[in-house]
């Protein structure tokens, strides 16, 4: 058994007691009220979910296993000449709540790199399709076909419940191993010609994955980077939750990814980075090649809202601050690409759009979020397939919501089933001033 099965056996014995006593002495406890508004509105800011992998704070930002990004960045391991931590390293945090030393993050790579040979039939399925195949169709299509594989679906019946755990443990190391190269595949399927570079088993996962997409250092940095932000945003978010919910069903973890990532793949959440992307490449074209000055950005986003369209990367249904991803990829621009024209042009829009957005009056949130920054960092390292990014974000989405899934088994979450009421019985409700009324 490795250091990081061990280690987490351990925190999951540990843990167990404290949800038994929730729901031993405090059941009947009430956390939160609903409203009417709540109920119509997507369920906003309804406390009905459980995980200590990631919190989301309005005003900090994600915070993983109680840390920040900077702090985390900052705690984990990095190898020799590596700018950011490795995804082992943040993989074994995740799961546990330790940081890893250098060589417990060396074992977890090793592990997965013995997990990491994706089956052949895998490739002749992708081969398969139509050239015209969005890449998140693939990269579902990919985590499905492998649902054969699943050591939970077919051995769970074998074992008691408080065993399950380790089944998904073995199912999501064996997933998240295989990730960079379907995805690097697909892209050099997609996007070059078919020309496949085979990955190389000495290297980390982000290493690995910069080294079959073919694109140099420091994108391997990159890799690290994006993945690790992208990783987890707590559990309300479409794809977490749909992941965990398709779990919640015993659903393994093949079923389960493969639905966060449909859900991932919507225009209102991970399909957003694109979408931004290919705004701010308009927005540039049409102020010319030079660097506008503040005043002509001004009077360009106001052009955009009188015409009744939106700022895209603006805005975020929870953090009421500049998200701390955006700040995270600012910095390593700043660092790596400082005269980079669409990077200026970005931070030109930092500078301008809350300001803007606040005197329009309709943004809670008048500041940046993630996406309107990660097109940005792949365009400059020669990334440039818009189509492409989700998978990205997928990639990295992967190691939050497959941690959150071994932890739903360990501590042995139901099937998760919320109460449905009609327009009716909302409408009777509202009259009265509320349900008891």
């Amino acid at each position: 058994m490795t250091i990081l099965k061990s280690l987490l056996e351990q925190k999951i014995s540990e843990h167990r007691p404290r949800t038994a006593r929730l729901l031993g002495e405090w059941s009947e406890v009430v956390v939160d009220a609903v409203t009417i508004g709540q109920i119509v509105g997507g369920a906003r800011d309804i406390h009905a979910l459980v995980t200590d992998i990631s919190y989301l704070d309005p005003q900090e930002g994600i915070r993983f296993r109680g840390k920040n990004i900077p702090e985390t960045f900052a705690a984990l391991p990095k190898a020799a000449g590596c700018e950011y931590p490795s995804v082992e390293a943040f993989w074994f945090f995740l799961l546990t709540g330790e940081v890893p030393s250098l060589a417990q993050a060396r074992e977890v790579q090793d592990d997965l790199s013995r997990r990491a040979a994706v089956p052949r039939y895998v490739f002749e399925v992708l081969r398969a399709q139509p050239e015209d195949t969005h890449p998140m169709t693939l990269l579902s299509m990919a985590v499905l076909c492998m649902q054969r594989e699943s050591a939970f679906a077919a051995r769970h019946r074998e074992v008691r419940k408080t065993q399950y755990w380790e089944l998904m443990y073995e199912d999501c190391c064996d997933l998240l191993a295989r990730l960079p190269e379907i995805a690097a595949f697909i892209y050099r399927l997609k996007y070059r010609q078919g020309d496949i570079i085979g990955a190389r088993s000495d290297l980390d996962f982000g290493a690995n994955f910069a080294h079959m997409m073919g694109i140099p250092r420091p994108y391997d940095d990159v890799a690290r980077m994006y993945f690790i932000l992208h990783s987890d945003h707590e559990s309300g978010n479409v794809s977490a939750h749909a992941t965990h919910l398709v779990a919640s069903a015993l659903s393994d973890a093949y079923y389960s990814f493969s639905a966060g990532l449909n859900g991932l793949a919507g225009p209102l959440h991970g399909l957003a980075n694109q979408e931004v992307l290919s705004w701010i490449l308009h927005f540039q074209q049409t102020l010319g090649d030079t660097l506008p000055d503040e005043d002509r950005v001004r009077e360009a986003l106001w052009e955009t809202l009188s015409a009744g369209q939106v700022i895209p990367g603006y805005g975020h249904a929870v953090l009421r601050r500049t998200d701390p991803r955006y700040t995270a990829q600012m910095e390593f621009c700043q660092r790596h690409m400082p005269d980079d024209p669409l990077f200026r042009l970005v931070n030109m829009i930092y500078r301008v759009a809350p300001r803007v957005l606040s005197e329009h009056g309709k943004t809670k949130n008048p500041w940046p979020n993630v996406d309107s920054h990660s097109g940005v960092v792949q365009w400059h390292y020669g990334l440039r397939e818009h189509d492409f990014y989700t998978v990205l974000f997928g990639v990295g989405r992967a190691i939050g919501v497959l941690a959150n899934i071994i932890w739903d088994r360990a501590l042995a979450y139901p099937i998760e089933r919320p109460k449905s009421v009609t327009t009716d019985m909302l409408e009777a409700w509202g009259r009265a001033g509320g349900r008891n009324h």
